[in-house]
């Protein structure tokens, strides 16, 4: 490599973690602008349809928790992600449905139930902002895009590259039980990850259960900021 290629590389390096540290920065500072409203991020799977009870469920979740002025976060899309935001405007309060939206070649648009709509073109800008946003997190059924947020956010908590905050898993039947039972057998048992990464997840019988551990939040969260 010529020294001239060496400098341009270099140059390039540091215009690259000046770059990383603004979106750092840049992060932080919406973080601060953005505390009207206590945010709790739902994902799940697009492909569960309106009819199932899975749907009805996670719909009267978010309306159970619209209706204590907590804003409803999603990927925007159908499936959940439309039962969630559904029940985010029924719920009949001044908080706001939000969709984050991400292009796919099989996803035409959003749901029609969104007050926000933002849209990415990839995923870790995605993933980043649902992070950024919320407050809390539950994850439903789902399939592989639902168990990324789940590993990514997992991580985050693990490594301490976020806040503290709560996340449920809730619905699927045995779904998540199994999925804690497997890293208990494999990943932890062969000391791949410590027995304290599992308890940052919360494994919720039903929503009721959900809205029961994360009250308390959500009335910490309002009595702060009316301070």
């Amino acid at each position: 490599m010529t020294e001239f290629k060496k400098e341009i590389k270099k140059t390039l390096n540091n215009k690259i973690s000046q770059l990383n540290d603004i979106i750092a920065d840049i992060d932080q500072l919406l973080t601060k602008m953005e505390t009207d409203y206590y945010r709790a991020c739902i994902f799940g799977s697009a492909r569960i349809e309106p009819n199932s009870d899975a749907f009805k469920e996670v719909y009267q979740l978010a309306f159970e928790l619209s209706s204590r002025n907590v804003d409803i976060v999603t990927g925007g899309g159908p499936g959940l992600m439309q039962a969630a935001n559904m029940g985010a405007k029924d719920g009949g309060s001044k908080s706001r449905s939000i969709g984050i939206a991400i292009e796919l070649p099989f996803e035409a648009s959003t749901n029609a139930h969104l007050d926000v709509k933002r849209h990415h073109r990839r995923f870790s800008s995605r993933l980043d902002e649902f992070i950024r946003i919320s407050h809390a997190l539950i994850i439903t059924p789902g399939g592989i895009g639902t168990l990324l947020e789940l590993f990514y956010s997992w991580q985050l908590l693990q490594v301490n590259h976020m806040q503290k905050r709560p996340v449920f898993l809730v619905g699927g039947d045995k779904m998540w039980p199994e999925l804690i039972d497997w890293f208990k057998k494999w990943p932890l048992k062969q000391k791949l990850i410590s027995p304290e990464d599992l308890d940052s997840l919360i494994i919720c019988e039903d929503i009721q259960d959900v809205i029961k551990k994360l009250e308390p939040d959500i009335q910490k969260f309002y009595q702060k900021n009316t301070k």
